[in-house]
């Protein structure tokens, strides 16, 4: 067989034989693959999101009925129990910790420990009665059934590649009239935001399918130019440095972002500022705004309509009331509720009478003006309340959370100085750090703004490109493929050659390359427009045996660069 196989190679010249040269284990199916000129891309990365209830008030299932909308498996793990063609559902409830399986005449099809995995590779997979965005919901990839800690009860996992989760969220997060490079935009926000989110969902699905995380209404609400913005996209990320960024993003900045440090908390210790992100710093949409820490300057800001990339938002600004009885009413329902967060001082137990509201005064702002800190004063004392999801929740007006925190505030007080009316002034919707949803939204239609350049504006000191990895003489990692899209045919290689290794081996879109290295020099940065095509390219990279073992190369391919690398 091995004969066969080289003979196939001297053959087809046009493909890659790198795995004979340098000792790469390979199936013979993968070899001929190659040698054939076939596309030999890795699969895309699997992502697997937790499906809520129709209202998302639980990610817990008592009784579920899934069906296909063509022929489909049902699995107990990896025990394959039956095909079924579309007109047929599997009705499931759990007693204890076992899952009971009825057909759609319910009968008893099996008695499992689970999970419980549909697969088909004719169509979708559907969950009955489940409505998405007013349609059935329907989904790409697989349906797991995964029992929860609680008896009786399990998790509804939708896995499936990461591309085809992208189209299933990039409609229903962003309008799709706002354009293709906006679009483009978000895909690769929200391609950042499923590989490196803030906090895992849960241990059993990296991310849920509501604003939790980021909107997921799958395959029956794609649309045509939002499944093309991440196809000319794939394989595109925001970096910085080498790493993935935190790429979060809102509706409505309000014309100026904040810095990720101004508006959250760390995840593990709940220190408020957290640390702050070198690429997620405030930034306002016309130099000419300035610094709005300052009260007077954030009241001019929230109380007027400067042209910003914001303006189009029916949030861009708005206004909520109070009488002095409807704020004591407000936050009294809610303080101790957001309390428990450990982030109002001192801490308020249900319960608890705060007192008559007195005066409000913010005591620390962001640079958008965004509300970090404020005192609530009361005749029974005073309470400080941080952080700008908590000041959302708190000040509501019946019982609806305001848009931002990026607001100013006008009270009225009687002729005794009694607190009578309270109004706010703000703009924005959401926590408003990272990207503008409708601020990219008019960057593209107004401005004739790339996705790269809407990306570069969110995201201060960035490179977009394929995601970094480390090539090395580890079984797993002596190989490695990458698909990626460039609109234009052009894009670097940057390398990391920290042990001077004086050449690299690839295979671009099917064609033998050798690239020469400096090792003089520890940053490489090598144009590869001679061998790229506009359109999807795959990279395979091969581990060099001259490297000796357990030393590696960091790589990947930029398409929008940055001046400087760095450790």
């Amino acid at each position: 067989m091995k004969k066969i196989v080289y003979i196939l190679f001297l053959l087809f010249l046009g493909g890659c034989a790198f795995a004979v040269n340098f000792n790469i284990p390979q199936t013979t199916f993968q070899i001929v693959h190659e040698a054939f000129g076939l596309n030999y891309a890795p699969n895309s990365k699997i992502v697997r999101v937790g499906i809520g209830t129709q209202n998302f008030s639980s990610y817990e299932w008592e009784t579920t009925s899934i069906y296909g909308t063509g022929e489909f498996q049902l699995y107990n793990n990896k025990t394959y129990i039956d095909t079924y063609d579309a007109s047929n559902q599997i009705n499931i409830r759990m007693v204890g910790k076992i899952f009971v399986l009825t057909d759609s005449e319910d009968n008893v099809i099996n008695k499992v420990s689970g999970p419980i995995i549909f697969k088909t590779d004719f169509g979708f997979l559907g969950i009955k009665d489940l409505k998405r965005a007013g349609k059935d919901a329907i989904y790409r990839g697989e349906i797991h059934l995964v029992s929860s800690s609680h008896n009786g009860k399990f998790y509804i996992v939708n896995s499936l590649p990461l591309e085809d989760y992208l189209k299933g969220v990039v409609p229903n997060e962003m309008p799709v009239h706002f354009g293709l490079e906006a679009l483009k935009a978000q895909a690769v926000a929200a391609r950042n935001y499923v590989l490196s989110p803030r906090v895992k969902a849960n241990p059993n699905y990296d991310v849920v399918d509501s604003v939790a995380s980021q909107v997921y209404f799958g395959a029956n609400t794609e649309k045509e130019l939002s499944s093309k913005a991440v196809e000319e996209t794939r394989g595109i990320v925001a970096l910085y440095n080498w790493d993935l960024i935190l790429a979060l993003y809102s509706s409505t900045a309000g014309g100026y972002t904040e810095s990720y440090e101004n508006a959250f908390s760390d995840p593990l210790t709940k220190k408020f500022p957290a640390e702050s992100k070198p690429y997620l710093i405030a930034k306002p949409d016309n130099p000419d705004f300035g610094d709005l820490r300052e009260e007077d300057k954030a009241y001019e800001f929230y109380t007027s309509k400067p042209k910003s990339f914001d303006i189009n938002s029916s949030y861009y600004r708005w206004t909520r009331e109070w009488t002095q009885d409807e704020l004591q009413q407000e936050v009294q329902n809610h303080i101790a509720g957001q309390s428990s967060a450990g982030f109002v001082h001192p801490q308020v137990v249900k319960g608890e009478v705060i007192g008559k509201i007195l005066r409000l005064t913010v005591l620390e702002r962001g640079a958008s003006g965004k509300i970090m800190k404020l005192q609530i004063e009361t005749d029974c004392g005073n309470y400080i309340v941080e952080k700008e999801l908590v000041i959302r929740r708190l000040f509501t007006e019946k019982g609806k959370a305001l848009p931002s925190a990026n607001f100013v505030l006008k009270q009225e007080f009687d002729e005794y100085g009694n607190l009578i009316r309270v109004k706010a002034y703000g703009g924005g919707f959401g926590h408003g750090v990272g990207l503008s949803q409708f601020g990219a939204g008019y960057m593209a239609s107004k401005l004739h703004k790339s996705f790269e350049e809407i990306l570069k504006h969110y995201y201060s000191g960035i490179s977009l490109g394929t995601e970094p990895f480390i090539l090395s003489s580890n079984p797993s990692q002596r190989q490695i493929n990458q698909t990626f899209y460039t609109k234009n045919g052009k894009a670097k290689l940057v390398i990391d050659n920290k042990y001077k290794v004086s050449y690299l081996d690839l295979c671009i879109n099917n064609e033998k390359i050798k690239i020469d290295l400096d090792n003089s020099n520890r940053f490489n940065i090598i144009d590869l427009d001679t061998y790229l095509q506009k359109g999807l390219n795959t990279i395979t990279f091969y581990y060099p045996n001259t490297l000796g073992t357990n030393k590696g190369l960091r790589i990947f391919v930029e398409i929008a660069e940055r001046n400087e690398y760095s450790d």
